[in-house]
């Protein structure tokens, strides 16, 4: 696929600040604003509709509603990295709203943040073994233990049968499977959770 271009605009991609349209969306062929952000970086910005550009403070809010859309869309594939990452959102608008930092280094702190939240294996310091989203998944989400986060993986792909998610049977024996290295109830639901978000399993 070529890079992202904008001769289409559609309300069903970008979310635009709440005094427009609460929750319409913009899309720029078949990418959202956070994928073209990630790709133009602060080029990215001219690509937004006119009257919106006109406006910092309508930019601002357009580009952290569509960063604060994909946390919360992706979350549930990681909830400890993407809860740090609402953080850094939350502290990013306070800084702008008290005007702590200068605009362009709003934008630029900005798009340093929607690339670390699209690509969470290109922006953390992750061990070398953990080769998949799912193993840096469970490591973010077991205290950052790496050998039980591998013996977890290692025990799901051992475990998993074909249609897990949609069998209770199935779905016991995947449960049963992390309870082998998590004594702890909740925390075996808390992984349960998370194992069932991960398309490698």
């Amino acid at each position: 696929m070529g890079p992202p271009t904008t001769r289409s605009f559609s309300k069903s991609l970008l979310c635009l600040p709440t005094h427009s349209l609460k929750s319409s969306h913009i899309a720029f062929d078949d990418f959202t604003l956070v994928d073209l952000i990630v790709q133009k970086g602060s080029e990215a910005f001219k690509s937004l509709p006119r009257n919106i550009q006109q406006s910092k403070e309508a930019m601002a809010e357009t580009i952290e509603n569509n960063v604060r859309r994909l946390i919360i869309d992706e979350t549930p594939t990681n909830p400890k990295y993407y809860e740090n990452m609402s953080v850094l959102l939350d502290e990013l608008i306070k800084d702008r709203k008290a005007e702590t930092k200068d605009y362009e280094e709003y934008l630029s702190k900005i798009v340093e943040l929607s690339k670390k939240v699209r690509n969470p294996a290109d922006s953390s310091s992750y061990p070398e073994c953990l080769i998949s989203n799912s193993t840096r998944a469970l490591y973010d989400n077991l205290g950052k233990n790496t050998k039980l986060a591998l013996d977890i993986h290692d025990e799901i792909i051992y475990t998993k049968k074909d249609g897990w998610r949609e069998n209770i049977f199935k779905q016991r024996e995947v449960r049963n499977a992390i309870r082998k290295h998590i004594s702890d109830e909740e925390e075996v639901n808390q992984i349960f959770e998370l194992v069932k978000n991960q398309n490698e399993y």
